[in-house]
C-alpha cells in the first residue's frame, strides 16, 4: 500500500482568533480520497485557514463530503446555503446554516451531560476550556455554554493526518488549561473487499483532571439526496418512544421511524428516544431509501448513553451518545461501524 504522509504539510500548532466565513465550493477545499475499489469517499481535511468546517461544535476531523456505493450517494451538506448570521440552522427555501453546523457527513461533538463542553463550568470568564476536535477556546463571560455561539479559539493545538489508500488517520493534541489536555486520534478506515467503512477513535488523557463527557455522531444521512418523506425508513432493535410530540411530520411504528408525507419548505422534527438498554447490540441503526433501493447499517463497540434524531426535508439524522470517562494517564476507545447496502428490488 502507498502511503501518502499529509504531516508535514498540515501538522502544526494552529491559532484561531477570527472566524473566516466559508463559502462551501467543493474544489477549493483541503481534501482527500479514500477507495477500497467497492467504497469510494471525498473527506475534508481540518485546516484553521482553508478548511471546510471551521466552527466551534462539532470535530474537524473526518468531515465526509461524498461517499459512493453502487452508484448511491450517502452523504453531502444537508444546508443549501451558507450565512454567518444564522446562529444553527433556518429551516425553508432555502435551508440555512451558520458557522457551528454548517458541515457534512458523520461528524461528532463532544459535550457532557450538563449540556457544555468539557472544563467550561470551572473555567471563569477570560480562562479556557476544552472543545475536544476544536481545541481549547475562551470563555469570554458567564453566560451559559452554547454549541451555537462563537467562541475564540485560542489555540488548535498540534494536528497531524496520515493517509492510505483506503484509510486516514487525523491526530490533535492540546492543552485545553484548567489541568485539562489530551491526545485525540481518529481513523476513518474501509474493510477490505467490503461495502463497510469503520471509524475508530482513542482519546488520551494527558491533563491532571479526568474527562467526563460525552460525545454523538450527527449522522447527515442524505442517502443519493432524495428528499425526506415516505420513502425514507429508520429501523432499530428495540420498540421507540419519543420524549415530545413528532407534529405528524414523523411517526413512531413499533421499532420504526416513518415519515407519512414529503417533508416541504420549514418542516422539522427534533426528538429524544427511548426503548434502548445497556447492552451495546441496541446501538444498531439501519437507514433505508426504499425508493432508491440504498441502506446504510450503523453499529458501535459501545452501548447507547442517550439517543435523539432530527429531519427536515434535505436531510435526516440519528444521534446515538456515547459516555466518556478517560482518568489521568489512561485511554478510552470506541469504534462505529457502517454497512452499505442495497435493497432488492
Amino acid at each position: 500500500m502507498k502511503t501518502l504522509r499529509i504531516t508535514c504539510a498540515l501538522a502544526y500548532l494552529m491559532t484561531v482568533h477570527v472566524v473566516v466565513a466559508q463559502t462551501y465550493a467543493a474544489q477549493s477545499y483541503p481534501q482527500t480520497e479514500i477507495s477500497n475499489g467497492i467504497l469510494r469517499a471525498q473527506i475534508y481535511l481540518p485546516d484553521a485557514q482553508k478548511g471546510f468546517y471551521r466552527g466551534m461544535r462539532f470535530d474537524w476531523a473526518g468531515v465526509i463530503d461524498s461517499l459512493e456505493y453502487k452508484g448511491h450517494e450517502y452523504y453531502g451538506p444537508f444546508f443549501e446555503k451558507f450565512d454567518p448570521s444564522v446562529e444553527d440552522v433556518s429551516i425553508g427555501n432555502p435551508v440555512l446554516a451558520g458557522v457551528n453546523s454548517a458541515t457534512t457527513g458523520p461528524v461528532e461533538e463532544f459535550i457532557g451531560k450538563d449540556g457544555a463542553a468539557l472544563g467550561f463550568a470551572e473555567a471563569k470568564p477570560g480562562e479556557t476550556f476544552c472543545k475536544i476536535g476544536v481545541g481549547s477556546l475562551r470563555k469570554p463571560d458567564n453566560a451559559p455554554y452554547s454549541s451555537y455561539r462563537i467562541y475564540t479559539i485560542v489555540d488548535g493545538g498540534k494536528r497531524a493526518i496520515k493517509s492510505g489508500a483506503d484509510w486516514v488517520e487525523f491526530t490533535q493534541e492540546v492543552k485545553c488549561g484548567s489541568g485539562y489536555a489530551f491526545k485525540y486520534t481518529k481513523t476513518i478506515r474501509f474493510a477490505k473487499n467490503e461495502p463497510v467503512m469503520t471509524i475508530e477513535h482513542t482519546l488520551v488523557n494527558e491533563g491532571k483532571k479526568s474527562i467526563e463527557t460525552q460525545v454523538y455522531d450527527h449522522n447527515f444521512m442524505r442517502i443519493d439526496h432524495q428528499p425526506i418523506g415516505p420513502d425514507v425508513v429508520l429501523t432499530f432493535p428495540f420498540a421507540l418512544s419519543a420524549n415530545q410530540e413528532l407534529k405528524g411530520i414523523a411517526e413512531l411504528r413499533g421499532k420504526q421511524i416513518v415519515f407519512p408525507k414529503a417533508l416541504t419548505g420549514g418542516d422539522t422534527v427534533d426528538a429524544g428516544l427511548a426503548g434502548f438498554g445497556k447492552d451495546q447490540s441496541d446501538y444498531d441503526i439501519r437507514v433505508e431509501n426504499r425508493k432508491t433501493g440504498a441502506g446504510i447499517r450503523i453499529e458501535a463497540d459501545r452501548p447507547l448513553a442517550s439517543l435523539w434524531f432530527w429531519a427536515v426535508r434535505t436531510v435526516v439524522a440519528p444521534e446515538p451518545f456515547v459516555d466518556i470517562n478517560v482518568t489521568q494517564g489512561h485511554e478510552f476507545r470506541w469504534k462505529y461501524s457502517y454497512q452499505f447496502y442495497t435493497l432488492p428490488r
